[in-house]
């Protein structure tokens, strides 16, 4: 489907890199569960068929056995846009962690653009995980390519010694680490344990972990996904303030990140601003246990269905915005001398969203005064109103988890949490081949009409940056905990 849709499945051509030199690194890892074998089931929808973008996507990068898809830059991209991300390359020439490990490592890569949203999809058979980032941004599209071009790479160095480490080096130091201490045991125990740990590096993966016996830090990982957001901003502020005079516009600009990393049965989240992940999971008793299609066909075409829904909601993320009584409470208490920091529901006025990637203006007066006057805040202090802390989230997958919603907020303007599993279940149940992701965001497009008082194919006719006034950019990610995902924007 075209008129701006991004979604159903890529052709293995676009998007997958070599694959034949890694064979025998791919044997080495042998999942021990179902859960487990996550990757590589995603790995074999891949070669079948991943997800289709839209006409937009019309350019394939190949970079070191990496097959990048991005979007074309539309006419409406600033010119700043380019600079931004070329300042800082994907991977750096000088890095350790750089041209050995991306070169070397198997990724299935993928971006895509809707708008001012932009969405990042890297699968790494090597190391075995899933990288998803969903950045929403706002006044312009910078941050957003900025993140892009740069999150990920300060993530995946970040989680070096946590989820991966050279081949030529041992993570010892993080095995030690989910060990006991040193204190509660004697020395022949100690002497034990140093074999045990020798055994377990003697017989490292291919991402240099011994073979699924390796315990994680899972606070660690959390903290080095923080660490690579507040690099990734820092570089970012950095850039735009040196460009501040010449295109002020720059602290204007911003976005909410989500990110997620799968590995094996854990799930990391962080998120800034009001994206969601939101986890579907089997209730206690199984209602639906002998249903039929057709008992599901005619649930989907208006026969009472409400509660026959056998999956409950559970948002793993925290929205950061001024719905949020406490966030609001954040702000003031740090702004005890500004009546209006936050007014009309809005930080200072301006913005929905309590944190923020960029978005300078509401961080520093300086920014704030490089500003045209029709665009400045009454800037009071020096404290920042919005900050980039984001919310940190682990999940051990559990047998009764079945699929993981990751959505900017676009789609929970039209639907809540509870609805949006609902409509995903039903759908995947009746249309078992379907892309639930595509349903959800033509259900978006279809209420948005209906609110507007339109037909949904005349809502689809306007422009899409003129279409800003009846839906905001979506941007979905559904993963099946079964091996499958899917994505759709608009």
């Amino acid at each position: 489907m075209e008129r701006g849709f991004m979604s159903g499945p890529i052709e293995r051509s676009f998007i997958s890199g070599p694959l034949d030199n890694q064979i025998d690194q791919l044997q080495r890892y042998r999942p021990k569960s179902k859960k487990r074998a996550l990757v590589k089931n995603f790995k074999k929808v891949m070669s079948r068929s991943f997800w289709s973008f839209s006409r937009e996507l019309n350019s394939i990068e190949r970079e070191h056995n990496i097959v990048a898809v991005s979007g074309s830059n539309s006419g409406n991209s600033s010119t700043i846009t380019s600079h931004l991300s070329s300042e800082m390359s994907l991977v750096d020439e000088n890095d350790d962690v750089g041209n050995e490990s991306f070169g070397s490592q198997n990724l299935q890569w993928a971006q895509g653009k809707a708008g001012e949203d932009r969405v990042h999809v890297v699968i790494s058979e090597e190391h075995g995980w899933v990288f998803v980032g969903i950045y929403d941004g706002f006044n312009g599209p910078d941050a957003t390519d900025f993140l892009l071009n740069n999150l990920y790479s300060n993530v995946y160095k970040e989680l070096k010694g946590l989820l991966w480490c050279d081949k030529t080096e041992s993570c010892e130091n993080t095995i030690n680490s989910s060990s006991l201490s040193s204190k509660s045991l004697d020395s022949k125990e100690r002497v034990e344990l140093d074999k045990k740990l020798r055994e377990k590096l003697s017989n490292m993966g291919p991402d240099g972990f011994a073979d699924n016996t390796m315990i994680v830090n899972h606070l660690g990982v959390l903290k080095a996904l923080s660490e690579a957001l507040r690099k990734t901003e820092a570089a970012y502020l950095e850039i735009a303030d040196m460009m501040l005079l010449e295109n002020p516009v720059l602290a204007l600009m911003g976005s909410c990140v989500l990110v997620m990393v799968m590995k094996g049965d854990d799930v990391y989240l962080m998120n800034v601003g009001d994206s969601r992940a939101v986890l579907a999971k089997k209730t206690e008793s199984d209602s639906q246990f002998g249903k039929t299609r057709k008992d599901y066909e005619e649930s989907l075409y208006g026969y009472e269905y409400e509660n026959e829904h056998t999956l409950t909601s559970h948002q793993l993320t925290m929205d950061h915005s001024t719905s949020v009584k406490e966030e609001v409470r954040r702000i003031r208490n740090a702004h005890p001398d500004d009546a209006s920091a936050v007014i009309n529901d809005r930080v200072k006025g301006s913005l929905k969203v309590t944190r923020a990637f960029g978005a300078g203006f509401l961080k520093q007066p300086k920014w704030n005064n490089a500003l045209l006057e029709m665009f400045r805040i009454d800037y009071v202090g020096t404290s920042p109103y919005i900050t980039c802390s984001p919310s940190l989230c682990h999940h051990r997958l559990e047998p009764k988890d079945k699929f993981l919603i990751l959505s900017s907020d676009g789609l929970y303007q039209y639907f809540t949490n509870e609805e949006a599993v609902a409509e995903v279940e039903t759908f995947m149940l009746t249309f078992p081949e379907g892309d639930p992701a595509q349903h959800l965001v033509e259900e978006v497009l279809f209420r948005a009409a209906k609110k507007a008082g339109m037909d949904f194919h005349e809502l689809l006719d306007i422009p899409q940056g003129d279409r800003r006034r009846y839906h905001d950019d979506v941007s979905i990610i559904i993963i099946s905990f079964e091996g499958r995902i899917w994505r759709s924007s608009v």
